[in-house]
């Protein structure tokens, strides 16, 4: 008796945490035919290994997508909503190129009104191939938008730190105060901007 494989999507997302920029989640599908060495969450990798591994898996993959939900919607959903917003993004990017009968997705919820079946795994990216895959993609893509930010807003080191609310980040607000890529529902940010209008009133 030969054991069915489910078309089955990996989905993972990148930038829950930080202070700054979208959030943004992968979903793939890979081909059994076509296996990619050396997946497993983004986060236990190196940028130098996600950077060799994100090109072979959009390469060999069945189906991926990888989309977003920009700043404005995070702070008008809040950041779980966001997410969930980006990741149906990406699932509905990849029913576009097949029919799929099973989504993992990463984590302990799933977003609301997906088109198959499907299961939150938690740490999925580290046992899952599909999960490491979308979580990979998602950070890589996730990345590269924050460099490109760094180009347009120099200063807060969105390069190095992605977003995330590191001292240099803290400092840099501090000194420059919020961009317009700044998640203003986020603590840190919402209490700074009250402090400098509670300054100027003063």
């Amino acid at each position: 008796m030969h054991t069915m494989i489910l078309l089955t999507c990996g989905v993972d997302e990148a930038g829950r945490g930080p202070w700054a920029g979208p959030v943004t989640a992968g979903a793939v599908v890979l081909d059994p035919a076509r296996p990619i060495e050396g997946l497993t969450d983004s986060k236990a990798l190196k940028e130098t290994q996600r950077d060799a591994l994100a090109p072979l898996i959009r390469e060999r993959a069945a189906a991926f997508c990888v989309a977003h939900a920009s700043v404005e919607e995070i702070d008008r959903l809040n950041i779980r909503e966001a997410t969930f917003l980006a990741m149906s993004r990406a699932i509905a990017g990849v029913t576009r190129q097949l029919r799929l009968e099973m989504i993992l997705i990463d984590g302990n919820a799933l977003p609301k009104d997906l088109p198959c079946e499907a299961r939150a795994i938690i740490k999925g990216d580290l046992t899952e191939p599909a999960i490491s895959a979308a979580s990979i993609l998602a950070k890589t893509e996730r990345d590269a938008l924050m460099k490109e930010m760094d180009g347009a807003h120099p200063g807060y080191g969105f390069a190095r730190h992605k977003g995330y609310g590191t001292a240099a980040h803290a400092e840099a607000l501090q000194r420059l105060g919020p961009c317009p890529h700044h998640r203003t529902s986020f603590r840190p940010i919402r209490e700074l901007i009250a402090s400098r209008a509670a300054q100027v009133t003063g």
